[in-house]
């Protein structure tokens, strides 16, 4: 249980941070690159001692890695804008509400069995998720578009690769342990990154700024235990796949909308309360479920 707990913080903090980037006008690129290089070097300086050479005996989890790290960095891109953009606690629902997606691909994959309370649960957290959504301004700026293009980004990625993570850890983690596997997606993620940052040097779009590399500390290091922890969570937890998915989800959800209603003043009308209500009964049902 403490993997799971673990895991919901950092991923809840991410958000958090990525708030605060907008406030201290940190570079969204640069601080998300060095993010991913500080994950990286974070990873295999607490478990690099778990390297073992039957890991390049074995090289099936590659393509798997290659995959996660290209989603990280593009999502994390995506995510990163449309915190500052369009609040804490709707980009943390859009992230959150791609485990419909997600979860119907590990209860099919795993042939898990669903219960009418495990169903109740779904019901209640995609309603959750979709109520916490919804907002009071009518027609569509032309900002709204891209963030609405963002949002829909977000919701697909995630679903795919919350699934690729968990057949990963399942499959063709067997010498690679999760943490080294987290470790090198990140890397990948670092080198897409730095190849797109200095490219935007050597154009002249962008100026480097050593708070940004300070920005891409602070959140490289709950990134890299975000994934790391998810994926122990799947390997020690005796519940279903799809219920830890869902259960850090919603939490994640929950977290994020108290943190921008306490810390940053976003408002949450009567539809979004019944919308965290809805959140909190799935996360009971879902535990109840797993009994």
């Amino acid at each position: 249980m403490i993997y799971l707990i673990s895991s919901i913080l950092s991923s809840s903090f991410i958000f958090v941070i990525f708030k605060l980037f907008a406030k201290y006008k940190i570079d969204t690129l640069q601080a998300i690159v060095f993010n991913y290089v500080t994950a990286f070097i974070f990873g295999f300086a607490l478990f690099g001692k778990e390297l073992k050479p039957a890991v390049f005996e074995n090289l099936s989890w590659v393509p798997f890695v290659i995959l996660c790290g290209i989603l990280f960095i593009v999502s994390f891109l995506v995510l990163g804008h449309s915190s500052q953009k369009n609040g804490v606690a709707i980009t943390s629902v859009s992230v959150k509400m791609s485990m419909a997606i997600s979860m119907i691909l590990m209860i099919t994959w795993h042939g898990e069995a669903v219960s009418l309370l495990k169903i109740l649960g779904i019901i209640l957290a995609l309603m959750g998720v979709v109520f916490m959504s919804i907002s009071k301004k009518n027609g569509v700026k032309k900002e709204q578009k891209t963030i609405v293009w963002m949002l829909i980004f977000l919701f697909i990625s995630g679903g795919i690769l919350d699934f690729i993570l968990n057949y990963a850890q399942n499959n063709v983690l067997q010498d690679l342990p999760p943490s080294l596997f987290s470790a090198i997606g990140f890397g990948i993620s670092g080198i897409i990154g730095l190849i797109i940052m200095f490219y935007s040097y050597i154009q002249k779009t962008r100026i480097f700024a050593f708070k940004n590399v300070l920005a891409g500390i602070g959140l490289g290091i709950p990134n890299f235990f975000s994934i790391y922890l998810i994926m122990e969570t799947y390997k020690n937890l005796d519940w279903s796949d799809s219920t830890i998915l869902a259960v850090t989800n919603v939490s994640i959800v929950i977290f994020s909308a108290l943190t921008g209603l306490f810390l940053f003043k976003e408002k949450l009308n009567g539809i979004k309360t019944i919308g965290l209500a809805a959140s909190i009964l799935a996360i009971v049902t879902f535990y109840l479920s797993s009994l």
